[in-house]
């Protein structure tokens, strides 16, 4: 069955330049060098997103595109306060845009494939699930998968904690949806993480970014 003719993927990303990049690579990162690794994150998960079979891909972006930003993206401003008033509100301004399903993910997995994205828009086709939950190993998650948007599953959730999984994982089994659980990914957002995920791909523009960073920490 061909999938991705209903289904819109939302990236939810920060424009890569020095400062604005997650405080969890600098240190020992420098911000310029803690950039580049973000810039090569990033665009290995556009395109993914860009091969993968989709309606409507969308970036909700913190900060303007730049030439980094590969044709057939819409463009939409993140806005609200903390990261889980962020989420909510690019959920629901996707939908309002294009009232479709949404698989949402951020710019910290960037082994993220193909199929992965493809299993998560199927379970959302198919009907065989209301909702597609991504968690990640420090706690967190890289995807979530929403028929429509419901802010009460994501706001006042602590994003930033070890917890943030659980309670977003245990809102979507508390509203009686039924949840299709995609592979669990290691994040980037520190250092050990992406240490650890450029090894796993290690042709990939962000294990080449992370590589180069590090050798210059040895070289310091």
């Amino acid at each position: 069955m061909e999938t991705g003719n209903e289904t819109q993927v939302i990236v939810i990303a920060e424009a890569p330049v020095p400062g604005l990049v997650r405080a969890g690579l600098t240190p020992p990162l420098r911000p310029e060098a803690a950039a580049l690794v973000e810039a090569a994150a990033l665009a290995d998960t556009l395109d993914v997103v860009a091969a993968t079979r989709a309606a409507r891909r969308v970036i909700a972006l913190d900060g303007a595109p730049g030439p980094w930003l590969p044709r057939g993206f819409d463009v939409i401003s993140q806005r609200g306060g903390g990261p889980d008033e962020r989420l909510a509100a690019a959920f629901a301004d996707a939908h309002a845009a294009a009232p479709l399903p949404m698989v949402l993910i951020g710019t910290d997995t960037p082994q993220v494939t193909m199929d992965m994205l493809a299993d998560a828009v199927a379970s959302l086709e198919s009907g065989e699930a209301d909702a597609v939950f991504g968690p990640a190993t420090n706690g967190g998650f890289w995807l979530l998968g929403l028929r429509r948007p419901d802010r009460s599953l994501l706001a006042g959730a602590p994003m930033s904690s070890p917890e943030a999984g659980r309670i977003v994982l245990e809102r979507l089994a508390g509203d009686g949806l039924r949840v299709a659980l995609a592979p669990r990914l290691t994040a980037v957002s520190a250092f050990d993480g992406a240490e650890q995920v450029a090894s796993e791909i290690p042709a990939s523009r962000f294990a080449t970014a992370f590589a180069s960073s590090a050798s210059g920490l040895s070289a310091a």
